[in-house]
């Protein structure tokens, strides 16, 4: 049998990429030690500082305030994360209610309770070819909401513990990594529009 030849483009270049570091990290899994060498959090926080920062670069400043003004968007996309996905496991809380797969619903319950993730829910857009300012938008509003929604929506299934949260660091973490690069890219925007203009095909591709 014939086989035609296999090409591999730029989003199948990144889930390949996804895979091979999702089997990386269960054979070799981190270690506390491994800071000696190489501090890979600290990498990692730069690396996604970095990311939002070029985002930044290439935003329109025009194009951010028309997408803010688009509420319908924001709400379909809010009421998605947090109701139609977590209703859409709900349906079968009947059919594990008191059995052993209780845990199991459970856990996937607040995977589905869980706002997006930032980095990767623009990363997919922009792969898409789709808006990623809106995508920005509503990720980084997605995790201030989700400090609130996903312990509410858990409460029904789980009694909280006794002592308070402390979310303080959970925004200082999403000010500092996300927006904060993207106001600097857009104070830079002006600065370094003639370099952003000539080397807009490498940074659209290092971004994706």
């Amino acid at each position: 049998m014939k086989l035609g030849k296999i090409t591999l483009d730029k989003q199948n270049i990144f889930l390949l990429l996804l895979i091979i570091m999702v089997a990386a990290g269960k054979l070799i899994p981190f270690k506390d030690e491994y800071n000696l060498y190489f501090n890979l959090s600290g990498f990692i926080d730069w690396g996604i500082a970095a990311i939002f920062l070029l985002y930044g670069l290439k935003l329109n400043i025009k194009e951010i305030v028309k997408d803010i003004s688009n509420w319908k968007l924001h709400l379909l996309i809010q009421c998605g994360t947090f109701i139609i996905f977590p209703l859409l496991v709900f349906l079968f809380y009947g059919f594990t209610k008191d059995t052993d797969y209780y845990i199991t619903w459970l856990s996937i319950f607040f995977l589905a309770c869980l706002p997006s993730t930032v980095s990767s829910s623009v990363v997919m857009v922009s792969i898409a070819k789709g808006n990623v300012t809106s995508a920005i938008f509503n990720a980084s509003i997605s995790g201030i909401i989700g400090i609130a929604m996903t312990p509410l929506l858990m409460s029904f299934f789980i009694q909280p513990g006794q002592e308070n949260m402390d979310n303080s660091e959970i925004i200082q973490q999403l000010l500092l990594k996300v927006l904060l690069p993207i106001i600097l890219g857009l104070l830079l925007n002006p600065l370094l529009k003639n370099w952003v203009t000539r080397y807009s095909r490498s940074l659209q591709n290092l971004i994706k």
